[in-house]
């Protein structure tokens, strides 16, 4: 079992994440698991802690010369702006004359109804613990989620499909999303460059105005096979457990599998992807001309890309007035986790070279059926 969890302050020393149940013998990157935080932390309409931090990841356990050894995965990644808050927010009790009170707890976050909760009389401690670089950490044990995906031959990659009212209607292929995740500028992270314009100038209005703006990211999983996830239990369905995963991001208020929200309004003949035999791509020799159910049927992935959008509300005060590029990056992270956790229950194995053997075996009953 794939297990994970974080610990952190957006303004203490720093973000650490824990993962176990990796198999032995996976070749981790830290260069690669860098490149996947630089990615978060880019976008237009992002604040100046970003000026500040420049995230770097610091494996302390589970990794060793240069491959999982099966024992839990801890990193940490430093908070730069640390510095600045020591005296504000110390281990132990300080000066209370330096604290730094919010008292005035702001809509649509956590600030009073955290501090409700568990009794503090202000929110400094709840801001400090829900705010969004937490998702940093999560980044940094998503990207080694990645890298065992990739050994499946699977990938993980998002993009932006709408930010305030400009909205990219078409379904995006693979290879444009690719191209998108790959440029060494990172604007809006649209795949469309034309229409990446039209919402730059939706973060441009906010900007004048001193607002903030929201949006919506879609996170797809390319060449996942089908038989991930079960219907059987209601918390083990994939599209339940990809819903939550992507739900529990920072701003993120609905989450949409495929053309879910559209296909409520729709007839049935609109909806459902018809089935077809004798492909010659894929896992399988069926296919189907369009993919409305976002990858996942019944709970189960069907062979389809999977495809999952994150809606973002925009933040009521905060120096981020546009963070859809940034929550993405989070996005792919999550359905990485969730993708790895239930491709280790499919297959399996306490060393890479027996989960890929699994998974190998696992194909070729998939190409005789």
């Amino acid at each position: 079992m794939l297990k994970y969890f974080t610990s952190g302050e957006s303004h203490g020393e720093a973000l650490v994440a824990f993962l176990s149940g990796l198999p032995a013998g996976l070749e981790v990157s830290p260069e690669f698991v860098n490149h996947e935080l630089w990615r978060r932390q880019q976008g237009y309409g992002r604040g100046g802690r970003m000026k500040i931090e420049r995230d770097t990841v610091r494996i302390l356990s589970g990794v060793r010369h240069g491959k999982t050894i099966a024992s839990p995965i801890s990193v940490l990644i430093e908070n730069r702006d640390w510095k600045n808050w020591q005296a504000q927010l110390p281990i132990e009790a300080g000066n209370p004359e330096l604290h730094k009170r919010v008292a005035s707890p702001r809509p649509g976050h956590a600030d009073l109804a955290g501090a409700l909760k568990y009794n503090f009389p202000e929110a400094r401690y709840v801001l400090e613990r829900a705010s969004a670089r937490e998702s940093a950490a999560r980044v940094a044990i998503g990207a080694l989620a990645k890298l065992l995906l990739r050994e499946l031959g699977i990938e993980v990659l998002s993009h932006v499909v709408a930010v305030g009212a400009a909205q990219l209607y078409e379904e995006v292929p693979w290879d444009k999303i690719q191209q998108s995740c790959a440029r060494e500028e990172v604007l809006l992270n649209c795949a469309d460059p034309e229409f990446e314009q039209k919402m730059k100038q939706e973060v441009d209005k906010v900007l004048r105005t001193g607002d903030s703006v929201g949006g919506v990211f879609e996170v797809v999983g390319h060449n996942v096979p089908p038989g991930l996830g079960t219907y059987v239990q209601w918390d083990d369905r994939l599209d339940a457990q990809l819903a939550a995963a992507v739900m529990s991001l920072q701003a993120v208020k609905a989450v949409e599998i495929g053309t879910g929200v559209t296909a409520a309004y729709s007839p049935g003949s609109k909806v459902h992807d018809e089935i077809g035999y004798e492909a010659t791509s894929g896992p399988t020799k069926f296919s189907r001309s369009r993919n409305n159910a976002g990858g996942i049927e019944g709970g189960v992935s069907n062979g389809q890309e999977i495809r999952v959008r994150g809606y973002l509300k925009p933040a009521y005060e905060r120096s981020d007035v546009c963070v859809v590029p940034a929550a993405g990056v989070a996005g792919e992270a999550m359905v990485a986790l969730t993708l790895a956790r239930c491709a280790l229950e499919k297959f399996g194995g306490d060393s890479m070279t027996e989960t890929c053997r699994n998974f190998k075996g696992y194909v070729e009953q998939l190409k005789k059926y």
